[in-house]
């Protein structure tokens, strides 16, 4: 039973993958919960589609490695789709449809110049398998610099969800702090993209808030719910994998945090 249960701990990259799942879900929750809250699904899903771009960008600028490119890239693209956001000229949907779809098309053409885009398949579904103790490092700032963020603004933030036009008669900086939380969400995303994966990173950061809002009573509960149910996802997904060699550890938990969601909400229609 014990080597059943904790067996992968001999094993360098399993304990550092657990270890990145320790910092990686709770950083996804804080994002997450005011993602939701905010109707914006799709827009880390956006924001994970202009990586290719990114990276497609520092290849042909030469740069030494494509993070970078992807990290500076994405905040530009972030604070320019907000931009257009709320010029109320279009549906949130529609402006994150057509970057996203921007975002891939010009991500696909700058690699296909470069010749170089096998090389970054990779990225589409990640690899949290092959994270390095100095990534964890990165994660781990990343996640003092985000908490520090959620304990001064969490409250303006959540006001702004609610209602921007009462956070702004409050004498609250609802554009600026409105920036503030999409160029978070895109360093996070495009520090987390190579671990978790393009095609995955949206579901991972929606679907645990997502089932936490069904049952949730408060602001507290819904996202203590919101990081049970990632580190559950998580940490479950990556004992799944280890004991079978053929499932992939991003599309299992993400798998199980969908399963989650459903939970949750026949639990809530039950009630």
């Amino acid at each position: 039973m014990a080597e059943l249960l904790f067996g992968w701990w001999q094993y360098e990259f399993m304990r550092n993958a657990f270890l990145a799942l320790l910092l990686i879900m709770p950083l996804f929750a804080m994002l997450g919960t005011l993602i939701v809250n905010n109707g914006m699904a799709f827009f880390s899903d956006a924001l994970g589609h202009s990586s290719l771009t990114g990276v497609g960008l520092g290849v042909i600028l030469g740069f030494s490695g494509y993070k970078p490119a992807m990290i500076v890239f994405a905040i530009i693209f972030a604070l320019l789709m907000n931009r257009i956001r709320h010029s109320r000229l279009y549906s949130t949907d529609t402006v994150i449809g057509v970057f996203s779809a921007c975002g891939v098309a010009l991500g696909l053409l700058l690699l296909s110049f470069s010749g170089n885009f096998s090389r970054y398949q990779s990225l589409l579904i990640g690899d949290i398998l092959s994270i390095t103790k100095s990534e964890i490092i990165i994660l781990a700032v990343t996640l003092i610099g985000i908490i520090i963020m959620w304990l001064i603004f969490f409250n303006r933030f959540h006001l702004i969800s609610i209602s921007p036009a009462i956070a702004s008669s409050r004498g609250i900086k609802v554009n600026l702090l409105d920036n503030l939380f999409v160029v978070a969400v895109a360093v996070v995303v495009m520090l987390a993209i190579q671990w978790i994966g393009l095609l995955l990173i949206n579901a991972m950061l929606i679907l645990p808030a997502a089932a936490a809002r069904h049952i949730a009573r408060n602001t507290r509960s819904y996202l203590t719910l919101t990081m049970v149910f990632g580190l559950f996802s998580g940490l479950l997904g990556l004992w799944f994998s280890y004991h079978n060699a053929y499932a992939a550890t991003g599309p299992v938990i993400v798998l199980i945090a969908g399963i989650l969601y459903f939970a949750t909400f026949f639990l809530r229609d039950n009630k």
